[in-house]
């Protein structure tokens, strides 16, 4: 069976002390909700659809820039996980094939499980995500006959029996989409917390003769999130194994502990990693590139050889070819830099393309932005740029140019040309001596 849509129910309980929405916390550097739509985009449906609650236009923006083709649909009150689901059956109205129900607070189901469940239903009308747990707790548990799931009790209304069940439910469910609305229309709320469960469907199908049966996953792979103490503790998990992976596909992390991932971040074999790096959204870095200590990237591409850092910070757009070299103190944005080109030390280059070979000196600026636009500077091949170098954008330095130190570079540096941007010094013999000598008398007088 091929699963064509998804649904992902946005998640309303939450104990965050927080204005912002439960999902749009933040879990490796992006909201946990981009976690379950990346896992559910796996599948590659033809359809998804989000159920947003609390904070819905907020939680509607991030899915939007995540992908534009995913539907919202409004849950305006708040009555259960079947009430939730129930509120994508009017994007979904004469669709064919199956649904997956997902959970935006739960980040950590794997492409992996969802295809295993895709395939249970080749031998059940509904699949349900199950997990043994080491300490079931106040987990919903799947009353089962052999392999046939009979139905799904939640705690509260589970008897001593049934609470001694250590087969957990997760609440991801899979089942063809008519069937699905179907059966969530006969779900009523006589429960004890008096809410209308999507749980209660397996009952209900078995009660028509349909089957039903579990997929069973590592407990891992459902934790859910509903306190800032489960998203520190998710975080930490995401951590540890994204750090284990590292190691054991070849890259050097000196301290592990101490390196931080983002859910994208690619690191190439041969990699070194130093103490104290934090690797943000959107990062890859190549073979034996090293990322020195206490240094930050996000958005940025490192190629084969570079070295960068310590205390380096790469923003989004900085792209570094083989064997350039950033230094300590020194920050890249939106700029293309050249093989073998060095900014070494206390300078900022932004929205520029700096040159195979070329050097810029400490303390040099890319001065791009004028208050309401950014602007392009240009360095050459082979460009020497001289410390502490001004570059006012938009402005360009030739091939083999070069600047003196302390310029401020306005014009265009043609090929091979020196520019000097600074004021003629002049010296004032003695001048120095009397200056002190006034100021100290005068801040003895008080």
């Amino acid at each position: 069976m091929a699963v064509s849509q998804v649904i992902l129910a946005a998640g309303q309980g939450s104990r965050m002390e927080s204005d912002l929405p439960k999902v749009l916390h933040q879990l490796a550097g992006v909201p946990l909700l981009l976690h379950a739509m990346r896992a559910g985009a796996a599948l590659d449906p033809a359809r998804v659809v989000v159920v947003v609650g609390h904070g819905g236009e907020r939680v509607a923006r991030v899915v939007e820039a995540e992908d534009p083709r995913a539907e919202i649909a409004h849950q305006t009150e708040q009555q259960g996980t079947a009430h939730a689901v129930a509120q994508a059956r009017a994007a979904l109205e004469g669709q064919s094939g199956d649904v997956v129900v997902l959970y935006g607070d739960t980040p950590f189901i794997r492409p992996e499980t969802l295809a295993a469940i895709q395939e249970a239903r080749a031998a059940h009308d509904i699949v349900v995500l199950g997990f043994d747990a080491a300490d079931p707790g106040r987990y919903g548990r799947l009353i089962c006959a052999g392999d046939t799931l009979e139905r799904i009790v939640e705690f509260k209304d589970a008897t001593e029996a049934e609470r001694a069940i250590t087969l957990c439910n997760s609440g991801v469910i899979c089942a063809d989409r008519a069937v699905l609305f179907d059966l969530i229309a006969e779900v009523g709320n006589a429960n004890a917390a008096g809410e209308y469960y999507l749980t209660d469907i397996v009952e209900l199908g078995r009660a028509r003769g349909l089957s039903a049966g579990v997929v069973r996953c590592a407990e891992a792979e459902t934790l859910g999130i509903n306190t800032r103490a489960e998203l520190a503790r998710a975080e930490a998990a995401f951590q540890a194994r994204s750090r284990a992976d590292a190691l054991e596909n070849g890259v050097t992390l000196v301290a592990p502990d101490t390196v931080i991932f983002a859910q994208d971040t690619y690191l190439g074999r041969d990699c070194v990693v130093e103490p104290y790096v934090v690797f943000g959204p959107g990062v890859t870095v190549e073979t034996g590139a090293t990322i020195r200590a206490f240094s930050h990237l996000e958005g940025a591409h490192v190629s084969r050889g570079a070295v960068v850092g310590p205390y380096a910070r790469l923003r989004p757009g900085a792209e570094l070819a083989e064997d350039v070299r950033i230094g300590n103190f020194v920050e890249v944005k939106s700029a293309q830099i050249d093989e073998g080109a060095k900014v070494n030390h206390l300078s900022y280059v932004g929205d520029a393309h700096i040159g195979a070979g070329a050097n810029v000196g400490a303390g040099s600026v890319t001065c791009n932005y004028d208050g309401v636009f950014k602007h392009h500077t240009e360095i050459g091949a082979g460009a020497f740029i001289g410390s502490s170098t001004m570059l006012v954008a938009p402005v360009r330095g030739g091939a083999g140019a070069v600047t003196g130190s302390g310029s401020v570079i306005t014009s265009d540096v043609p090929d091979g040309a020196l520019a000097l941007g600074r004021a003629r010094q002049q010296t004032k013999p003695g001048l120095g001596k009397r200056l002190m000598d006034r100021l100290r008398a005068a801040k003895a007088k008080g």
